[in-house]
């Protein structure tokens, strides 16, 4: 009875069951413990939460003062969502492990958004001690501030003075290790946090929901086995260009850039790339356990490559955006083809980088812009990759416990390995929170208090279970933010890093036919990915499209199977003579020896390279290089030009109308000059052909003919030896003054004179009338 009265005025009510012989006393037994834990947590956590505002404990100091400023931070900040706050929050640093040494540091920024200062005001933090996350729920509900935790354990109050109008304030935090507020934390894992600030004057409230984090440093608790953890890094670049240097040396067939490194150099990763390789370098060394999965291409551009635990894709091709267009017709018609992204290609471009023929490596193909589909799967199989990185798609229910993030998925071509990102470890670690409402993960380190918790509670959930979880990072990430995430990693007691190998090696999560719901079914890419991807083909394709134009119909590799082998042998004649004149004979001899076969096939290397990394799907990459590989092909068109013509004056019926075609490439080129008038009665010749040497020029003359006095517009184009237009059109004036000088006019002059005669002859010979 007392044990029910207990029950009732805690809330809680018992209905025993009726006794069928099945009830025994150890079942009693049983049962009035779990009610007597029950009350022990729920009573006491009653009467905390209606003290939750009290100050419990003695303010631990505060050692920095706030300075307000009236500059604005570029960090994003997070009001209240309950009524209107005049002051945003966010933390810009703080200790994401604690240890028995490390103490507790927050530093936090309090911008006033109003245009009103706020006066004085109080920041404090609170924390639960004693309290220990039981769910997922549990703990994303604390997050979002939906969670009524109590805040038994005050671990600082601090005053902050005045904010100005649109100013911002910067306060620091420091609990002291020794403090009894952290002694009091006797048991490891995350411990709830409320930073809390308030004016006095009540016009400003505003609190974030964060993590401490206990790690077993100096606690006298069991240890569990620590859960295995693989964090991997994508080495790639986003900042690809062309080098318009050698681009223009590679154009112009300078002989010593005619060849495949050129092509490599003729595509770099921007003006602060030797930094950056410095940052990435010095990183991977500070943290071994760091996993590099690096594109091959990246690497070859580096002075010095990074250190790496396997290769991906060259260019870091987008494998899983391929499969969702399914066209693969019109990457070949981009220049692009499947053995420039394929397994051997990845390790050619390897062998290359480290500058050892027989050098390998693990190859892993990374996740682009779509999802792992079996399609996507299949062909990368095809392709030659076993193994790949599935950043997305995969475990999408995560309700479950967190479990191994490795599939063997069974393909038309083959089984493939698929290794998962954890989603919610992974999303932190790229800067993504878990939900919008989560208030403090709107900056890297509120997120990566969150991460530190978050991976604690996963080791909690199933202390006992061998694991070992995939955190995909993202490419570019800062590489100081990636250093403050791993050293928070190798502190965490918790956690074991292994390398990629042992994530392999380990036993599949799922295999074969059990992995049939897992497999994603729909691609997942966006609009706008697949937008990009088919704006860069489409760009590609043009591109290719006037490479071929150029060589089948405008380049001239060989005069002598001409029929008008005699003319252009007179045209090279002058075009030597011009290049004597111009004292490069030599080189132009050089090239011609050489012939445009080794030249136009650099051209297009170059030109399929840059589809190749642009087909990333990265889209300022697609912008950058697409504009690269469409001014290649047009400057090789628009070197063949037709000269600017002065004014045609014409004085007689015929005429003729000399046109100049200059060639500035380093071959001759062979093609047609289509002359039109505006006019029917002054026109001109149709069509004229000319070979024009390299770096030369050659004239051709056009017929004229006039019926009539007055002026008439020619429009001069250049034709292809299709018939297809290139180039820049010009235009020029035919200016007639018809004057009779000929024979035509003689006679004309002559009839005039015998009707002129014949008239006089009438007029004294004819009979007049009597009235006359």
């Amino acid at each position: 009875m007392a044990l029910r009265q207990e029950t009732e005025q805690a809330g809680i009510t018992l209905n025993y069951p009726a006794h069928h012989g099945i009830q025994s006393a150890r079942m009693q037994r049983l049962l009035r413990l779990l009610v007597a834990c029950i009350l022990a947590v729920v009573v006491p956590s009653m009467f905390g939460y209606a003290a939750a505002d009290a100050s419990v404990a003695k303010a631990a100091s505060a050692s920095t003062k706030p300075t307000s400023t009236t500059t604005s931070k570029t960090a994003s900040r997070t009001t209240q969502r309950q009524g209107d706050s005049s002051i945003s929050m966010s933390i810009d640093s703080a200790t994401p492990v604690v240890t028995a040494s490390s103490g507790y540091h927050l530093q936090l920024t309090l911008q006033n958004t109003s245009s009103v200062a706020t006066g004085d005001g109080t920041l404090t933090v609170a924390a639960n001690a004693l309290y220990t996350f039981v769910s997922r729920t549990d703990i994303q509900d604390w997050a979002q501030g939906q969670s009524r935790i109590p805040m038994t354990s005050q671990l600082s109050q601090i005053d902050v003075g005045n904010i100005a109008a649109h100013g911002t304030a910067t306060v620091n935090v420091d609990v002291d290790a020794s403090a009894e507020q952290l002694a009091s934390i006797t048991s490891w894992g995350p411990k709830p946090v409320r930073i809390s600030y308030a004016s006095a004057s009540g016009s400003a409230n505003v609190s974030l929901h964060t993590f401490l984090t206990r790690s077993t440093d100096g606690l006298k608790t069991a240890d569990t086995p620590a859960m295995n953890i693989t964090v991997v890094q994508p080495l790639s670049s986003t900042s690809w260009q062309s080098n318009t240097t050698i681009v223009s040396n590679i154009v112009n067939a300078e002989r010593s850039w005619l060849n495949s490194s050129s092509v490599a150099d003729a595509i770099f990763t921007g003006t602060d790339a030797a930094k950056r390789e410095r940052a990435e370098s010095q990183l991977v060394a500070k943290h071994a356990k760091l996993q590099v999965v690096a594109d091959p291409i990246y690497l070859q551009s580096m002075s010095i490559p990074a250190r790496t635990s396997a290769i991906a894709q060259p260019g870091m091709f987008d494998i899983t955006g391929y499969a969702a267009l399914d066209t693969p017709d019109a990457y070949q018609s981009a220049g692009v083809k499947s053995s420039d992204w394929d397994a051997s290609a990845s390790m050619a471009a390897y062998r290359s980088a480290v500058g050892n023929t027989n050098a390998t490596h693990t190859i892993i193909a990374w996740q682009g812009s779509g999802r792992w589909t079996r399609q996507a799967l299949n062909i990368a199989r095809q392709q030659g990759y076993s193994t790949v990185i599935a950043t997305s798609g995969y475990d999408a229910d995560t309700s479950g416990t967190v479990h191994t993030g490795k599939y063997v998925v069974p393909t038309d071509s083959g089984d493939v390995t698929v290794l998962t990102a954890q989603q919610e470890l992974s999303g932190l670690a790229q800067g993504k929170a878990t939900s919008s409402e989560a208030d403090s993960e709107t900056s890297d380190a509120g997120r990566l208090s969150r991460f530190v918790a978050q991976s604690a509670f996963y080791q909690m959930e199933q202390p006992y279970t061998s694991r070992n979880l995939l955190v995909c990072l993202k490419p570019g990430a800062s590489t100081t933010l990636i250093d403050t995430l791993m050293s928070a990693v190798e502190q965490s007691t918790w956690l074991n890093l292994t390398d990629l190998n042992t994530l392999i090696a380990s036993d599949a999560y799922l295999s074969g036919d059990e992995t049939s719901d897992i497999v994603p079914q729909s691609s997942g890419i966006t609009a706008a990915s697949r937008k990009r991807l088919e704006a860069a083909l489409s760009t590609f394709m043009a591109s290719v499209r006037s490479l071929s134009q150029f060589k089948e119909h405008v380049l001239y590799s060989n005069p002598s199977s001409s029929p008008s082998a005699s003319a252009t042998a007179s045209t090279s004649n002058s075009g030597d003579e011009q290049s004597l004149a111009r004292h490069d004979a030599s080189k132009v001899a050089e090239n011609n020896a050489k012939g445009p076969s080794s030249w136009m096939t650099c051209l297009n290397s170059l030109q399929s390279r840059m589809g190749l990394l642009a087909l990333s799907g990265n889209a300022a990459v697609i912008q950058r290089l697409g504009d690269a590989a469409t001014g290649l092909s047009t400057t090789l068109l628009n070197n063949v030009s037709i000269t600017p013509t002065d004014t045609v004056t014409v004085v007689s019926e015929t005429a003729s109308m000399p046109v100049t075609v200059t060639n500035a490439n380093p071959y001759p080129v062979r093609v047609r000059v289509s002359s039109l008038t505006d006019s029917m009665e002054i026109v001109t010749s149709r069509y004229a052909d000319v070979t024009v040497p390299a770096h030369g020029e050659a004239q051709v003359t056009f017929a004229i003919r006039v019926a009539t006095s007055g002026s008439t517009t020619v429009h001069l184009t250049l034709l292809d030896r299709q018939g297809s237009t290139f180039s820049s059109a010009q235009t020029t004036t035919i200016t007639s003054s018809l004057q009779i000088s000929d024979k035509t006019g003689i006679a004309f002059i002559g009839v005039a004179f015998l009707l002129g005669v014949v008239g006089l002859w009438r007029q004294f010979h004819r009979k007049k009338d009597p009235d006359e």
